[in-house]
Order: C-alpha cells, then sequence, then structure tokens
C-alpha cells in the first residue's frame, strides 16, 4: 500500500512509535546502513594502530608486571612462583643509593637542559620562521649520526691526552692531566648533549605560540622586563617546560649507553642494572621490578602534567 499521509500525519505516527518505548528516538532504519558506512574509515584509521599498540605496548608492559612478581631460577631466568621479593630488594641499601643516584644524575641532567635550553628556544621563537627552521634543523644535525659515534667523539675529546687536557697543561691550567674519563661528571656531559634538543623542542614550540600582544600590554601597564617574565612568558610557557622535563627526566634516568661508554662500567645507575639482570646476572624478575619503578615514575609525571596542563600540548614541533 503506497503511503500518500501528509509529512505531519507521519511525524505523528513516529512521534506514537518512541512513546510505545519509553519516549526513546528510534532512528529510521534507513539511515543504518548510512553510518555504519561512515564508521568504517575511522575504523581503518585506528584500527591498525590500536591493534599495533596493543600487542607490541600493552601486552609487553604487562608481561613485564607479571614477571616482576615471579622468582628467579637457580640458573637464572624465571620460575612462575609468586613472590615480592624483586621489590624487597630494590630496597637494599645497596641497589637503593643506586638508583637515588640516578635520580640525582637525571634532575642534574633536566636541570641544565632547561637552563640552556630555555634561552636558546627563546631565542629561537623570537626569530622568523625561516630562520628559525634553520636552527632548528642546526640543532637536530648532530642526531644524523650514530649515538655511538658522538659519545666515542667526548671519549676522544677528553682522553689524558685529548684537547681539553692539551689546554689545560698548555696555558698552566693545571700541572698534569686530568682524568675526565669514568666520572659522573662526563655522564653528565654526555647526558646533556644528548638530551639538550628534547628539551628545546617543545619549550621553543610553546613559546612560539606566546602572543606578543600580552608582553606589549604588559610593558604598557609599567612592568619591566623582569616582571613581564616572571608573570607572563614563564606561566604561559610552562606546559612547554613541563614537557620538556619529562622528555629529558624519563630517558636520562633510565638510558644505560652514555653511562656504558663514558662511565667506563665503573659508574653504576639504574638503566645499567636493568641491562645486567636481563643480560649477564639473568635476574629477569629483579631487572623487571626495576623496569616497573621506571613505568611508575613516567605515570606519575604524565599525571601531575596532565593536571597542570594537558596532554594535547605535550608537542615537540
Amino acid at each position: 500500500m503506497d503511503d500518500n499521509r501528509t509529512p505531519k500525519a507521519q511525524s505523528s505516527d513516529q512521534k506514537k512509535q518512541n512513546d510505545q518505548y519509553g519516549g526513546r528516538w528510534l532512528p529510521e532504519k534507513s539511515s543504518s546502513p548510512a553510518r555504519k558506512k561512515s564508521r568504517l574509515p575511522l575504523l581503518a584509521q585506528a584500527g591498525p594502530v590500536s591493534l599495533w599498540m596493543v600487542l607490541f605496548v600493552t601486552l609487553p608492559l604487562l608481561f613485564i608486571i607479571y614477571v616482576s612478581f615471579m622468582t628467579r631460577g637457580t640458573f637464572g631466568g624465571i620460575e612462575y612462583r609468586f613472590s615480592v621479593g624483586s621489590y624487597e630488594t630494590i630496597m637494599d641499601p645497596m641497589y637503593f643509593t643506586v638508583i637515588l643516584k640516578s635520580f640525582r644524575v637525571a634532575a642534574v641532567t633536566t636541570g641544565l637542559c632547561l637552563l640552556f635550553g630555555y634561552p636558546l628556544a627563546y631565542y629561537i621563537a623570537r626569530k622568523p620562521q625561516e630562520t628559525a627552521s634553520r636552527l632548528i634543523m642546526l640543532l637536530m644535525i648532530p642526531f644524523w649520526t650514530n649515538g655511538m659515534m658522538r659519545l666515542n667523539a667526548w671519549m676522544l675529546f677528553f682522553q689524558v691526552n685529548g684537547p681539553v687536557n692539551y689546554l689545560l697543561t698548555h696555558f698552566g691550567l693545571t700541572e698534569k692531566p686530568v682524568m675526565f674519563l669514568y666520572t659522573d661528571w662526563l655522564v653528565n656531559v654526555g647526558l646533556f648533549t644528548n638530551m639538550l634538543p628534547f628539551a628545546v623542542l617543545p619549550m621553543y614550540s610553546s613559546i612560539e605560540k606566546l602572543q606578543k600582544s600580552l608582553l606589549e600590554a604588559s610593558f604598557d601597564l609599567g612592568a619591566g622586563p623582569a616582571k613581564t617574565f616572571l608573570k607572563i612568558t614563564l606561566p604561559l610557557t610552562f606546559p612547554g617546560i613541563f614537557s620538556a622535563i619529562i622528555l629529558t627526566f624519563i630517558p636520562a634516568l633510565g638510558t644505560y649507553t652514555v653511562t656504558d661508554m663514558l662511565g667506563g662500567g665503573k659508574v653504576l645507575y639504574i638503566g645499567n642494572i636493568i641491562k645486567n639482570q636481563f643480560g649477564a646476572i639473568r635476574n629477569w624478575p629483579l631487572g623487571a621490578a626495576l623496569s616497573v619503578l621506571l613505568l611508575v615514575i613516567t605515570a606519575l609525571l604524565i599525571f601531575l602534567y596532565s593536571r597542570f596542563a594537558g596532554l594535547e600540548d605535550m608537542e615537540v614541533v
């Protein structure tokens, strides 16, 4: 039978049908295929990424947490018996001292990156776009080379008969060459140079978004450069600063290549211990427990960042 009713009559019938289902609006059946069709591009984009994240990020992290509560085997490896012994071992004075030392070195590295990185980011952000792009490229050029080559360059630079010791003895600043290699000082230098770009880029992004009209209004109201910086510039660029802290502190806390090469195996940090536990020592539960500690620190920092700023501001370009 053909439906020759007016649109008003059809609307009245639809309303009655909705009333029969508790006042809920029932979509027309003809719109369902269109909605499913519109969801297909979204699923095609998000599906592979979500599957990748689940298989190669979420599941491995859950396995690490699971292993941290297991028992070390007699000859290494894992015995699948529940135990909290690995977490008790972390509180041992020997390991706890290394963890505190790692925190101190990571904090010093982060502080140096902020101290030198913020003025550099501010300088780049105040340049024209074309000049700023070139300066950013110059900042990233060292990372086009292999990381081991950069670390070897530092070792050659600071070795006993290297350029630094030559200049110190030549100008009479020291009577004999200084032993820079395999010290905490050189490890800090290596970490600082490795992490500096990761601090500059998010701060540059935050400073670049700063509206010049706000600074001009501050000067017009009688505020000097120092007060304008403390009251306007610094608070508005805080998301970039916090992002720089996360991007430098966490890698500096867990890295082991820099500390292995510049520390020569004589300087132990938490990253070296984790590598050794999964490698030569074969104590996987302890290595997993230390890794979980880093995961907790990472999650805590990101939580604090989300409360004070917003995850959408965590960007590096």
